[in-house]
Parts: C-alpha cells; structure tokens; sequence
C-alpha cells in the first residue's frame, strides 16, 4: 500500500507507527459560511481513506476538527447581528447537513478549536520557555509569536526558500514581531472581540496552534497521516509542524497527503477570488451522489475542472449503474430455468480478477479513478452478458456474483447504495419533476387498461405525456417499469451560475 508523502514528494510504502493502526487528522472548515464544492473533495477524499484504511483491516482513528474562532466569523457576527459562537454553531449545522447528503461519515473525534484553549495555552507556554516563541505587549494584553529563525527546517514541506516565505502567507503587518514571517500562537484581545483568559492576559489563539494542541490530544505526538487541501501546505502545515516539532522534538506527521483543487476556467476555486459554488447550490441541481462519483471519479490529488458537463457525465454514469442493477434484478427473478449452451468466460475473468484490480488501484495511493474504471468495466461485461439472454442456475450464480462485488465495494466509496427505484424516485427530486411516485403509477396504471382495451392511441398519447415530463416507460413481460431521463448537456445548457 503506497501513498503519495507530499514532504518527500514521492510515493512511500504505507508504515503505520503502530502496526495495524492508521492515526488520521485532516484540517477540518472555518464555520463562517456555507461550505463550497471545494470543502466538499477533501471531505469526500479522507472520507473514502478512512474507508478503505478499514477495509483493508486497519483499526482507524480520525479526527477533522472545526476552526469556531477567527476573524472571518467575528466579521460575520457583525454582519449578521449574532454573537461570534452563533454564527459558529449555525455554519457547523448547515456543514453537516451538506456532508450527510454527500454521504462523508462523521469522524472519530470532532474537536473545536474553542474546547482546547488549555491545551493551546500550554502548548504555547511551552514554546516560549524553550525559546521558540516570544511575547509582544499590545496595551495590557500580550500578543505571542513563533520566531521561524529559530526552527531551521522551516519550509520542509512546502520547500520554499526564505525569499518565497513571505508569498501567500496570513501575516500580520506588526513592526514588533522580531522577523515578518514570524506568526501569531496567541492574540491580544481586541475591543469588541471574544477573549479567554491567559499567561498573557486577554486574547484567543491563532489559527495554528489549534490543529497542533488538538492533534497532540486526540492522536498524540506523532501521527501516521496529517492531510487536507493543497492549499493549506503553506503557511498552515508548514506551521503547524514548526510549532508542533518544536514543542515535542518529535517529528509530527509521517505521511502528508493533500488533495488538489477544484478550479474553474483553469483557475482554482476560492471564495477570495468570487469563483465557487456552494454545496447546497450544486445540490439544488444534482443528485449528492452525482457529486460524491464526479469528486472521486479522478485522482485525489489532481485539479479537478468543475463543469456542467463533468456533472452531467457522473450522472449518466450513474443511470447506466443503476440500469444495469435494474437489469440485474430482473434477471435474478425472472430469469428461464431452461438451460442452453453460454460463453462465461469473459465475465468469469472479470470477476475473478476485480476484487485484486479494484485493491492494486486503491492500494496505488487511493487511486479511485481507476477503482471506479474498473468498476464500469464490470458493468459493460454484466451488460454483454446479459444481453446474450443466459439462462440457469450457472448464469444466475454468475449475476449474483457480480451483484455481491458492487455492494461490497460500493459500501467502500460509499457509492451505489441504492436502488434502482430509490435511485429514481430522488431523480424527481433534484430534476424537479412536478410528479410523485403514485401519480407516476397511476398513469402507468391508466396505460395498462388503455392497452388491455386497445386503445393503442390513449396508450401512446399516455406515454408521450410522461416522456415531456422527463419519465421514460419500459415494458417487461409482465410489468411495466419507469425511470428519469437524463437530458443531454447540451439541451441543458445551464448557465454557468446553475
């Protein structure tokens, strides 16, 4: 099992520090606002790490935190007219309600910045008597700093040179900090903000020295896997591991894994830049599942261009998954008992290989593009199959077969975990088709007696009806089926604020 160790820049055979166990934290949201498709990948990708971590045996523990104090929620606060801790509780809501949807579990432990004051006061007292840090007076508050002079690894993980340190960085413009590159561990209180008590009189922490004093407390310290965006490698990890290294003397993290960004046009996703969509607007017009496929359906570590099309095509795949387990279905109760002469071998090989194919490409550093190739793969042979209208125990053992892979390592990606009908019946929900279930039934029902009376003209005219409003009829031997229609991208032609 290999991943890819953004400190070496290389591909490392996986390691635990205790064998059988798989320590995890990746840097969870600043609850100021509603979450963006961008928070949604990171979520998704350490979701599914955790998930095939247990799949493969390992006892897991994670641990993605949430940031409830920074002056993008003080801001907010003003804004809205609600205290600072209002505005944190209502965003870590509307955070779950989005990853519920989107299917990421809750992890192991969930810890807020604000619940670990003691711990960060600690860790910060630690760092000035060991020389690390130093106190700056701001009225009858002190303000305390990392000096990054003295930690000369500084710039390990993202490999910046000192003349870059500056580039990208949340630095305050202080002219008492001893260096600018030096970083904020603790904040004097200002008028009108929150503040807790401290060595150094009234303030709150700054926004590294969270991740390190929760780490440290729920992991210990040193952890196998320390994760999140790319976009955090610098300055967030990068401090972190100077403050964390420098209070412990051990190294903090093992494996860094960051997952690439989302981007637009080529350029990538950010609030700042005006260019994201927030998860609830993209679930206004997708299926969460569509959604869950197109994050996973590339390389966590590659940019991903967000499109309609890029959508459009998860969804599609999706129809065809779950018209094949339509298909499946049918044939496992339908099917003629009467045997004849089939050629398995084709799909004998597929399944036989797929569980080994679908674990070298997750064991490639969580490789879920492939995984899911593979998986459609499996698709298109079930399909071929049963297009040669198989019969028998031998066939239907077969199917099965293949019915019991997609469950098994769908439960994986925490994909596929519908039914056809489940599948769509929450169609008509995200395409908004103004019919229920029963009204749907009902017209099938009308078509029915329509036939059985030969009134081939109401039939059709019934069918016409239902296929304007986005529902396709499919007759069976001895029933009649529905499902959604996926309309082309191109008759779609959404615009590009969906």
């Amino acid at each position: 099992m290999k991943i890819f160790n953004t400190m070496t820049g290389k591909k490392e055979d996986f390691s635990p520090i205790a064998k059988g166990k798989a320590a995890m934290y990746a840097c969870g949201v600043t609850v100021y606002d509603y979450c963006h498709i961008g928070h949604a990948r990171s979520a998704v990708v350490f979701d599914v790490i955790r998930r095939y971590f247990k799949y493969r045996g390992f006892d897991v523990k994670y641990v993605r935190n949430f940031t409830d104090i920074d002056d993008k929620i003080i801001k907010r606060a003003n804004e809205e007219g609600i205290t600072w801790d209002a505005v944190a509780k209502k965003y870590i809501d509307e955070y779950y309600a989005d990853m519920d949807r989107l299917g990421v579990a809750r992890a192991d432990v969930e810890p807020k910045a604000t619940e670990h004051i003691k711990e960060m006061i600690d860790v910060i007292k630690a760092l000035i008597e060991k020389g690390y840090a130093y106190e700056v007076a701001e009225g009858e508050n002190k303000s305390v700093y990392f000096s990054v002079d003295k930690f000369p690894e500084y710039g390990k993980l993202s490999k910046k040179e000192q003349k870059e340190l500056l580039a990208g960085a949340r630095v305050d413009v202080d002219e008492r900090k001893k260096s600018p590159v030096d970083f904020a561990l603790w904040k004097a209180s200002k008028e009108g903000e929150p503040w807790w008590d401290s060595p150094w009189g009234k303030g709150r922490p700054g926004w590294h020295i969270e991740c390190t004093a929760m780490a440290i407390k729920h992991l210990g310290e040193s952890i196998d896997i320390h994760g999140g965006g790319a976009d955090l490698i610098f300055p967030h990890h990068e401090n972190e591991i100077a403050q964390s290294e420098a209070y412990t003397g051990k190294p903090f993290a093992k494996y860094w894994v960051h997952n690439g960004f989302i981007t637009i046009d080529k350029e990538k996703m950010s609030k700042s830049l005006g260019n994201f969509f927030t998860i609830r607007e993209i679930l206004d017009r997708y299926d969460a599942e569509v959604i869950r496929l197109f994050i996973l359906s590339s390389h966590y570590r590659s940019p991903i261009e967000f499109s309609n099309e890029q959508l459009h095509d998860a969804e599609s795949s999706l129809e065809r998954y779950y018209s094949t387990m339509a298909r499946i279905d049918d044939f496992l109760s339908h099917a003629p008992e009467t045997t004849k002469r089939i050629q398995t071998a084709e799909i004998e090989a597929v399944l036989e290989k797929f569980k080994d194919r679908f674990e070298e490409a997750m064991d490639d550093d969580f490789n879920t593009a492939l995984a899911i190739g593979h998986i459609f793969e499996l698709v298109r042979e079930v399909n071929k199959f049963l297009d040669s209208k198989p019969s028998g125990e031998a066939a239907k053992a077969l199917i099965k077969r293949a019915k019991d892979i997609f469950e098994t390592i769908g439960g994986v990606l925490n994909l596929f975990n519908r039914t056809p009908d489940e599948w769509n019946i929450d169609l008509l929900k995200s395409k908004k088709i103004p019919l229920t279930e029963s009204e749907i039934e009902d017209k099938i029902e009308e078509r029915r007696i329509a036939r059985q009376n030969k009134d081939w003209a109401m039939a059709d005219s019934i069918r016409k009806d239902l296929e304007d409003k986005g529902i396709i009829l499919e007759d069976k031997k001895d029933r009649t089926s529905w499902k959604v229609k996926i309309i082309s991208i191109a008759v779609l032609a959404l615009s590009v604020s969906l």
